[in-house]
């Protein structure tokens, strides 16, 4: 599965991707902002990741920039089930924070989730990430109000994070006529 938006390829990983993911993956900043289990460090949990099975309807991708110098990994973005419900998490690389990635790689992948017929997605974001709550906000996450505290191992322990939501379902609404109406009464 692939999804191309205005600048971003959004794609599955490849063995060989794996130096860009060598070098995204060992940023301790990225690293911080996973709010679970920490990225795989070594060339053969690397290797290991990229080719574990995956289900088609929790894809998971990279995201490259799309520019005259060629493509370049600018982080990560995918679907997971946290129990009973399916998360969306994503980690974007330092040098290509601040400039939208991740708002135009969550709303493709918002919109992938509905076309695979998730009906509601989360996200969990650390309590102290102002910026990625922001970005949430804009793609029409809402806050629950609940927070917990999670292990993250990008951080060393326990941190609080806060949930977002996300209602797939589009309401239609119908108009119930008569048979014999026409479409302008």
């Amino acid at each position: 599965m692939f999804i191309r938006t205005e600048r971003l390829f959004l794609r599955p990983g490849w063995p060989e991707d794996l130096d860009d993911l060598i070098e995204a993956f060992g940023e301790a900043t990225s690293q911080r902002t996973i709010a679970v289990a920490a990225l795989p460090q070594t060339n053969e949990a690397i290797r290991e990741y990229l080719q574990r099975p995956r289900d088609p309807r929790l894809p998971q991708f990279f995201m490259y920039l799309r520019d005259d110098d060629g493509a370049r990994m600018v982080g990560g973005i995918g679907l997971g089930r946290n129990r009973e419900d399916v998360e969306i998490g994503y980690w974007i690389s330092s040098a290509f924070r601040g400039r939208g990635f991740a708002l135009e790689s969550l709303r493709a992948v918002v919109e992938q989730a509905r076309t695979l017929g998730h009906k509601r997605l989360v996200a969990r974001h650390c309590s102290d990430d102002a910026a990625r709550a922001r970005v949430l906000e804009a793609v029409g996450f809402v806050d629950c109000g609940s927070e917990e505290h999670r292990y993250s191992a990008g951080r060393g322990g326990e941190a609080v994070t806060r949930l977002f939501a996300i209602e797939l379902e589009r309401s239609f609404q119908t108009v119930a006529r008569h048979p014999d109406q026409s479409l302008s009464a």
